[in-house]
């Protein structure tokens, strides 16, 4: 998105059948078309919307034209968001409807001013990684996705756990038993991964969190590997296994089922409103002792 006089086009998403979601939405067009911009509602937001007389399109020809899409919603809309658009390159501006807020960071109460701002050019962007796995039986792939937060390999329903087999880079790793795996982009280490032990990685940094669930071996800890490794998991022995992308894509796989992951070619840029700060946004989300800043900085050794 470029911060000059010309008129732009930007895609509006929101929340599906979410009445103050598109009331909201419909303040945004108002907002832009008063600026002399160009607003056009997702297709799928219009309809769900029950307002007639939106101007609209399919997500992918929006996608064609669109500088910016402006997301109103929680993280989850955000994540299905950023994997349908990250093959068309278009930056996401997300305005939180949601509780959290991790990706989805301008607060709805505030949502103009910090729009105008962006408008005249005062914002952070900030471009995050995806992951792309494809599962394989009999060497043949069955299923591909791709996740914004994570993958996520379930021992599925019943009891009994998971056994599973991991290389990294065609190295042997380990044999594992566990409820489970979370494999996650440094986006997704403040979601399920945090939640079993895994360490919070910067979204700047080049790495992928491995992270077991509920592992047999307390000896197992999380591992972060660089996202240029390709990492092969093995289903070797489980009861209902699945394996899911950000929650939102399922699989039902087979023992023997093989797991491919790699980091995605695309990725996803975020529009941040300008002072955005990951740590604020970590201490804020995650509820740490504000305590009291260093009174003087310190500028050298």
């Amino acid at each position: 998105m470029q911060p000059d006089k010309k008129p732009q086009t930007f895609a509006l998403i929101g929340r599906r059948d979410t009445p103050s979601v598109a009331q909201s939405l419909i303040k945004v067009a108002d907002f832009l078309h008063g600026a002399g911009h160009i607003a056009i509602f997702d297709e799928e937001t219009a309809q769900s919307s029950g307002m007639q007389g939106l101007h609209a399109m399919p997500l992918e020809d929006l996608a064609q034209v669109a500088a910016a899409a402006i997301v109103i919603g929680g993280d989850g809309t955000m994540l299905g968001i950023a994997r349908k658009l990250a093959p068309f390159g278009v930056p996401l501006i997300g305005i939180n409807h949601g509780r959290l807020g991790f990706m989805a960071d301008i607060p709805l109460d505030n949502m103009i001013p910090v729009l105008s701002d962006i408008l005249e050019g005062k914002f952070v962007m900030e471009l995050r990684t995806l992951l792309d796995g494809v599962i394989m039986r009999e060497g043949q792939p069955i299923h591909r996705a791709i996740a914004f937060n994570d993958i996520v390999i379930s021992r599925g329903a019943g009891s009994g756990m998971i056994e599973l087999s991991v290389e990294v880079d065609g190295h042997f790793m380990y044999s594992q038993r566990s409820d489970g795996m979370v494999i996650s982009t440094p986006t997704g280490s403040t979601a399920y991964s945090l939640s079993v032990g895994g360490p919070l990685l910067h979204p700047n940094l080049d790495g992928i969190v491995m992270a077991a669930i509920a592992p047999h071996a307390l000896s197992n800890r999380p591992i972060v590997v660089p996202d240029s490794s390709e990492i092969l998991i093995e289903i070797v022995d489980a009861r209902f296994p699945s394996i899911n992308f950000d929650s939102q894509s399922f699989a039902s796989v087979h023992n023997g089922d093989c797991l491919l992951i790699r980091r995605s070619k695309c990725s996803v840029t975020f529009i941040h409103p300008k002072g955005w700060s990951y740590y604020n946004t970590v201490r804020q989300k995650l509820g740490w002792n504000e305590g009291q800043r260093p009174s003087t900085p310190v500028t050298g050794y």
